[in-house]
């Protein structure tokens, strides 16, 4: 029989809310994963789970979380709707470790970078893609959205699990790095050429997706190899960031 909480008092809800934010999960090491969908899938990954709340409908699961070693409790909907970050929990919810972020020195064929992308949706949806079209990794540069947020995960649907993710402080420095190391950089750039005319990127590239308002900072646009837009043919000026990152990815993986 699983120990039931019921206030909103308690330190193991204290500290699993605290997981909503960055704060909170840097000082405890652990970052949440909210609904059965998302946590059976970060177990798949091998991530290591620690906690877990459940309403009762899901206590039945629960107690599978409790077999895989996690401290688990049910508790009332209204507590659990206290901690998860959604509008409508989905149930259940678990704390897990903070995986380690992938070397820079150990490195994929085929990464997208991100310089500055700052909406938790486009990061999740450019991750999930990512994952889709078979690219290896994930590079943050600094400003963008925290990767081990709810709202960035539950737009990976899965895919924060599967592909790694890298930081970078400085992002042009990094870019430079890799191209040392024989990677060709394709920056996504207003001002650049015609994707559709493109010359092939090779088999070690990294793409880069740049901020929402912004685009490519002038550093890591001088780091670029290929320039490439998407034309407008319409009267719209520019796509949504994880919209333009899924063409981009799909079209120059497809002489793979």
């Amino acid at each position: 029989m699983l120990e039931r909480i019921t206030s909103a008092k308690n330190p193991t809800v204290k500290g699993l809310r605290a997981l909503n934010q960055r704060k909170g999960r840097v000082s405890q090491g652990r970052f949440l994963v909210e609904g059965e969908v998302l946590i059976r899938e970060a177990l798949g990954c091998g991530l290591t789970i620690r906690e877990a709340l459940a309403g009762d409908a899901h206590a039945a699961f629960a107690e599978e979380l409790a077999a895989r070693g996690a401290r688990a409790f049910t508790v009332p909907g209204e507590l659990l709707a206290t901690v998860c970050d959604t509008v409508t929990p989905q149930g259940v919810c678990a704390s897990f470790d903070l995986p380690a972020p992938l070397p820079l020195n150990d490195t994929p064929a085929l990464i997208v970078a991100l310089d500055g992308v700052q909406d938790p949706g486009n990061l999740g949806t450019i991750w999930r893609t990512a994952d889709a079209a078979g690219f290896g990794a994930l590079l943050l540069g600094a400003g963008c959205a925290d990767p081990l947020s709810p709202k960035v995960q539950r737009a990976a649907m899965g895919s924060g699990f599967r592909v790694p993710f890298m930081l970078a402080d400085d992002l042009p420095q990094a870019l430079s790095a890799l191209r040392a190391r024989g990677y060709r950089v394709v920056v996504s750039d207003l001002r650049g050429e015609d994707f559709y005319r493109r010359p092939d990127p090779g088999e070690r590239f990294i793409l880069v997706i740049g901020n929402e308002a912004r685009g490519i900072s002038e550093a890591t646009r001088a780091q670029a190899d290929m320039r490439l837009k998407l034309p407008m043919r319409g009267g719209a000026e520019s796509l949504n960031a994880a919209v333009a990152a899924g063409i981009l990815m799909y079209g120059l993986t497809e002489h793979l």
